[in-house]
């Protein structure tokens, strides 16, 4: 093989450590699929996973290599004979899968691999000793990666494993290679048997698109095969869903130009670094970060449009949508096995995606507009104009003017300066807490001392304070009302 750049020292030195180990065992180990791949691509990855196949006794192997390594292991699959390991060396994570050969011989069990660029394999020993070393390659694996092509082996790798047509556009989304199209008459063909697969495995495929900065044509594609509409149902009702004079396309078409616009968006802030380690920030659960979850909530945004359809005196309304598209979001985030954490960002984004445009359309931005929206959105804030700004320039009907768009887009990037430049700041010190207000006016525990507390904040927030006695002035007019 010519790989495109040489193998890691460290990676070197554990495959060197698996090879002594599979001596002492006498087993024969091949590198199968992926890492091959990609270091034929040039692509280095942080945390490396590595297949291994071998003739029989995979999960046996595995588990005294585990010890051997000290690794974690855990059989993945009994019957056909597949353990993983995951070891951490220094900053690196490395996944290892040893499987038993699924057929006769390694050549039969290429066979029943996904794709053809999956499909390479060399010999552990040989591939220590010369790296450039002579692939084993049957199903012309090296032709399809020259050409950038995804090819499916067989005709039942579906069958097999029906994820593998979620993957066939993951994939493709990941490495940007274009599909064969007798691979993808295939996934026309067997794309009802993705209904059998988990959740769990659908929702890592799912990801793998979003996390790509060229989402939208491979979600289009998704779409094109109706495929979208079977891992997300709800998707369906938004096709041909017409909207007001202020859209130009249906709900569903909306959405994905929504997508479209949002990754020149994210393209176009790739020098302001405070928005780069905020899409790149991790939230706690898988874990994901904020850049999926940001595009994830951009087409989760008008969910809630079918079900909110009004005509009201010949106009179309869809009053309560961002509401009810988030409880929407979180069922469907429920059955894709979402974090909690991961739910609550993206519901927190599709609740608030219209706040901006109502910020934007009022004649003069107010602080103490702005500190509502920055203290309902939170976290979410930038989340939320990214996805409010795309909206925005996905929305281009008779009735949306130049003069709008221009103010929205000054808004919204008003906005986003004004979120780092708070969120670096000092935070101010409380001035008065729940113990002070019962101490002082003599108060019983009630949900008013946090209505209390909430007018104080927002008034600091706004500069309209900065003492204690300014506090509790607002709090003794607050009770005198009560």
């Amino acid at each position: 093989m010519s790989p495109a750049h040489s193998i890691e020292n460290q990676d070197q030195r554990l495959l060197s450590h698996i090879l002594e180990f599979s001596k002492t065992c006498r087993f024969k180990l091949y590198i199968v699929g992926g890492f091959l791949r990609d270091i034929i691509l040039g692509r280095e990855r942080a945390n490396p996973d590595i297949d291994f196949a071998l003739k029989k006794n995979a999960i046996k192997f595995a588990a005294g290599l585990a010890k051997h390594l000290k690794a974690g292991f855990v059989v993945l699959d009994k019957t056909n004979g597949c353990a993983r390991l995951v070891k951490r060396i220094q900053d690196r994570i490395y996944t290892l899968d040893f499987t038993d050969f699924r057929g006769r011989n390694l050549q039969q069990d290429l066979l029943k691999r996904d794709f053809s660029i999956n499909t390479l394999a060399v010999e552990l020993r040989a591939f220590l000793k010369d790296p450039n070393c002579q692939l084993l390659d049957p199903y012309c694996g090296l032709k399809d990666l020259k050409s950038r092509i995804i090819r499916a082996v067989n005709h039942s790798a579906f069958d097999d494993d029906p994820l593998r047509i979620l993957r066939t556009f993951s994939l493709a989304s990941i490495l940007n290679f274009k599909i064969e199209r007798q691979t993808l008459r295939l996934v026309d063909k067997k794309k009802n048997k993705l209904k059998t697969a988990s959740y769990e495995r659908i929702r890592d495929e799912l990801f793998k698109i979003l996390v790509s900065p060229r989402s939208f044509e491979f979600l289009t594609q998704l779409d094109r095969h109706r495929i979208l509409e079977l891992i997300i149902p709800e998707i369906k009702a938004m096709h041909r869903l017409k909207q007001g004079p202020y859209h130009h396309l249906d709900v569903w078409r909306h959405t994905l130009e929504t997508i479209k616009e949002l990754e020149k968006i994210i393209k176009n802030f790739t020098r302001n670094q405070d928005v780069q380690d905020y899409l790149n920030e991790e939230v706690s659960g898988r874990p994901s970060q904020r850049y999926e979850l940001i595009k994830l909530g951009a087409l989760m945004h008008d969910i809630g449009k079918p079900k909110t359809l009004r005509k009201e005196d010949g106009k179309i309304t869809f009053r309560g949508h961002e509401r009810l598209g988030s409880d929407m979001f979180e069922e469907i985030a429920r059955r894709l096995k979402l974090s909690n954490d991961e739910i609550a960002v993206v519901k927190r984004m599709v609740l608030y995606h219209l706040r901006p445009g109502y910020l934007a359309d009022n004649p003069v931005l107010t602080p103490r507009a702005k500190f509502r929206f920055f203290r309902d959105a939170g976290e979410e804030a930038v989340g939320v104009l990214l996805i409010s700004l795309a909206d925005q320039r996905a929305t281009k009907g008779t009735l949306t003017t130049l003069k709008s768009r221009r103010r929205h887009e000054r808004i919204v990037r008003h906005l986003i300066k004004e979120y780092f430049q708070k969120k670096k700041a000092k935070k101010p010190l409380r001035l008065v807490g729940g113990d002070d207000l019962i101490r002082y006016f003599k108060l019983e525990p009630s949900p008013l001392i946090g209505k209390i507390l909430s007018q104080i904040e927002e008034s600091v927030g706004i500069g309209k304070i900065r003492t204690k006695r300014e506090a509790l002035k607002i709090a003794e007019r607050i009770l005198t009302r009560a």
